[in-house]
């Protein structure tokens, strides 16, 4: 086992999850966050027994001292979003790219062994393909689908010419405990929930028919885990999803039925760089790392309703930081 591993934006939504997960299996873990969009309390049960540096992927001082006698490094921090993006393309492409590169470039000089490098389907674009594989040529329609495709690049890059170790995984749409309804840039499952439950109804943007393939968090720290630990993906695009294809109607559906409300939705008009539909192949992922995802996604929702409803929604909406990947 490694002595040390990195967990950038560790106090984000799916770092969380990860540092909790690599904490248990006995992991000396450091976490790299500047609190932007992580929240502390994400962390609070592991404080004593994790390595903090509050610090920006975007500050080569901050950076070399995370990097610093590390072997792994789970890269997690990101400005998401894309409405986010399309507001401030500039923000994106410095923390996603340009933070990524700083972040190989330390990386390399420090010898660490593997960056396991949090991708987005985003990059995909809107395509024919009702499953999205990774031999599609990408088509991003927005800044944050582009910066994070750059990230892709230079991972690759950093494996061919240096011999760093990487691996990508793309996500797809991630839920579970812990991700904040409170932003304008939430993903859609908090805010869903977070609406249904207090009592008012969600906001749908266009027909509702559009599909993801919703994946639910655990599913995705396991294979960040057999993407860090298997031998021989250096260079390798992973699909990180379920394979499944829900539309935002059934999804709104489903969180009405586990929060006992009744639906009647608002829609408003489709928003820009969103795709129609979104769902992964992953027969590559069970090819490489011998995975399927272990929770399915009626049972993923389920839980997470469960802790939001136990957490009155999350925490209080004034004082929650959000985070979406």
């Amino acid at each position: 086992m490694p002595s040390r591993v990195l967990v950038t934006g560790g106090a984000g939504f799916i770092g969380s999850h990860l540092v909790a997960r690599l904490v248990d299996l006995g992991y000396g873990v450091r976490v790299l966050d500047n609190f932007e969009t992580g929240d502390i309390r994400n962390l609070d049960e592991l404080r004593e027994r994790i390595e903090l540096i509050k610090g920006d992927v975007r500050d080569p001082a901050a950076v070399r001292k995370a990097v610093r006698g590390t072997e792994f490094i789970f890269h997690e921090a990101a400005l998401a979003s894309v409405p986010r993006s399309i507001k401030d393309p500039v923000s994106a492409h410095e923390v996603n790219t340009s933070g990524t590169l700083l972040l190989l470039e330390q990386a390399r000089e420090a010898g660490v062994r593997r960056v396991i490098y949090a991708g987005s389907s985003s990059a995909y674009g809107d395509q024919e393909a009702e499953l999205k594989s990774e031999e599609l040529v990408p088509r991003p329609l927005s800044p944050y689908a582009v910066s994070k495709l750059a990230g892709e690049a230079y991972c690759r890059l950093y494996s061919s010419i240096y011999g760093l170790e990487t691996v990508i995984l793309r996500y797809f749409n991630v839920f579970g405990p812990r991700q904040s309804p409170d932003s304008q840039y939430a993903a859609v499952v908090p805010l869903f929930i977070d609406a249904l439950a207090r009592g008012k109804q969600p906001l749908i943007y266009g027909d509702g028919e559009q599909s993801r393939d919703f994946t639910y968090v655990d599913n995705v720290v396991d294979m960040n885990l057999a993407a860090a630990f298997k031998e021989g993906l250096s260079g390798e695009v992973i699909n990180a999803g379920c394979g499944d294809r829900i539309t935002v109607n059934r999804l709104a559906r489903e969180i009405a039925r586990l929060t006992g409300k009744e639906l009647r939705p608002e829609y408003g008009p489709p928003r820009a760089g969103d795709v129609r539909h979104s769902q992964a192949d992953t027969a590559k992922a069970r090819a490489l790392l011998g995975l399927v995802p272990a929770v399915p996604f009626e049972e993923g929702l389920r839980r997470t309703v469960d802790w939001f409803l136990k957490t009155t929604t999350g925490r209080s909406r004034s004082e929650c930081k959000p985070l979406k990947v």
